[in-house]
């Protein structure tokens, strides 16, 4: 059966055994903290969330996990947010296997490189560079965690916040003092938000991205054009994003904080959407700008082949370098002195409308199942899980169970992309060969 599996339905079932053995560990009592057992559907959306590094929660992961759930769900963040397929190709490169032409056609689909060749360097860079960035994020973090919870527990928490934070993931550990509260207590600490925020962007940035800035260090000239599109969009979603945030919410949240505070958690509420889930100030007290401007945000997300969700950076660009020549009668796109193949407008014009088109379908159906939650909060739900953001104003613990398998859902095809999603049932299907006549209409 796994011979006549797509590269793409091979990673699909790939994600799906990792959520049910993800289930099935926090279904044991040994994983919860009143030694019950959690239910099914609490095991299972924890698992999805988790695995497809998303971070919305239906219990808060402190005070619901014991130590063994809590190492679970790192576990499946760290799993979810490398793939599973550069986990297994590495761990056979350690085991000095011989890595065929189908284990690098499936690396070339699980990370988006632009070519197979090169791709088992690739995997190695990944993995080596992952552990250099969260081990240096855990200890820059235990300069905080270490005075204030003690050795083990400061230790435990640098690791797990840094693993979070790099797989985008948004999950924490604060509930102790807070249920569901986040990062809040430290929304003017300037270590753990510019750590946190460097681990979200360099984690949603992309492989590729690493690769090409690894071998050309500071030559920007010979980057990529996927590179140099990459860090162009992230700047100025980052800059926009935070200028934004500052204006919708200096009379609201931003009104009693210094300077300090105000710059930082302007950073890191554009930061955040992009997809991590972590949060230093109430997101359920959002004004209705920023919460337009953060759903915005998590639609548009990371990069391709990185730990983010969302239609990616370069999806957006190609569609409004699109609309712009469109705009001006011209032909073709360039940018940075190139110009983008046809296949690249094609994909990302799919990869923008299926995902629209799901959030939107699913919001109409969630507004249906909910009936008295206000429109923007569902709205923020529903983008939050298939852009695997975790950002929330609340309500994932108290929707129907209904609301929780269509998050479940929109997760996981977040996660493996909604693209792939869709080509995961299609795939094998032939298309005709005959063309119909051609024959104009009207548009706009």
């Amino acid at each position: 059966m796994a011979k006549r599996l797509s590269r793409v339905q091979t990673i699909s079932l790939g994600f799906l055994l990792i959520i049910a053995a993800g289930t099935v560990l926090l279904m044991l009592p040994i994983a919860s903290r009143d030694g019950q057992g959690a239910g099914f559907l609490n095991s299972l959306f924890t698992a999805t969330s988790s695995t497809c590094v998303t971070g919305l929660v239906v219990v808060d992961t402190y005070t619901n996990w014991t130590l063994f759930g809590q190492a679970v769900i790192l576990l499946l963040i760290q799993a979810g947010g490398l793939g599973f397929i550069t986990i297994g190709i590495f761990f056979s490169i350690f085991l000095k296997r011989k890595i065929g032409l189908k284990e690098r056609n499936l690396i070339q689909e699980s990370v988006n490189t632009l070519q197979i060749g090169g791709t088992v360097r690739l995997v190695r860079k990944i993995v080596c560079y992952t552990a250099v960035i969260e081990g240096t994020g855990a200890l820059l973090l235990m300069i905080r965690f270490i005075p204030k919870f003690g050795w083990a527990k400061g230790v435990w928490y640098g690791i797990f916040h840094s693993i979070s934070a790099f797989c985008n993931a948004g999950f924490d550990l604060m509930g102790q003092f807070e249920p569901y509260g986040s990062l809040t207590m430290y929304y003017d600490d300037v270590l753990v938000n510019l750590v946190v925020m460097a681990l979200i962007l360099v984690g949603g940035i992309g492989f590729i991205v690493w690769d090409d800035i690894s071998i050309h260090k500071w030559n920007v000239k010979k980057y990529l054009l996927h590179t140099k599109i990459v860090l162009a969009m992230t700047l100025a979603l980052t800059v926009g994003g935070s200028i934004l945030f500052y204006v919708f919410e200096q009379g609201n949240l931003l009104a009693g904080m210094d300077a300090k505070g105000q710059i930082l958690s302007s950073l890191f509420g554009a930061v955040t959407p992009r997809t991590a889930g972590f949060n230093t100030v109430d997101t359920g007290a959002y004004s209705e700008g920023t919460r337009l401007l953060t759903i915005l945000l998590m639609f548009i997300g990371g990069s391709p082949g990185s730990t983010a969700g969302g239609v990616k950076t370069t999806t957006m660009m190609v569609i409004l370098l699109y609309i712009w020549s469109n705009l001006r009668n011209k032909k073709g796109l360039n940018i940075f002195g190139r110009r983008l193949d046809e296949d690249s407008i094609k994909k990302a014009s799919t990869v923008f409308f299926i995902n629209l088109l799901l959030a939107s379908a699913s919001a109409l159906l969630m507004f249906g199942l909910e009936g008295q939650i206000p429109m923007s909060d569902i709205l923020m739900e529903v983008f939050s899980a298939i852009g695997t953001v975790g950002i929330s104003t609340g309500i994932t613990r108290d929707i129907t169970v209904a609301s929780k398998y269509l998050l479940i859902l929109l997760m996981y095809s977040g996660r493996i992309g909604s693209m792939s999603f869709a080509l995961s049932f299609t795939e094998k299907k032939q298309g005709s060969l005959v063309q119909l006549p051609t024959e104009r209409i009207t548009i706009g």
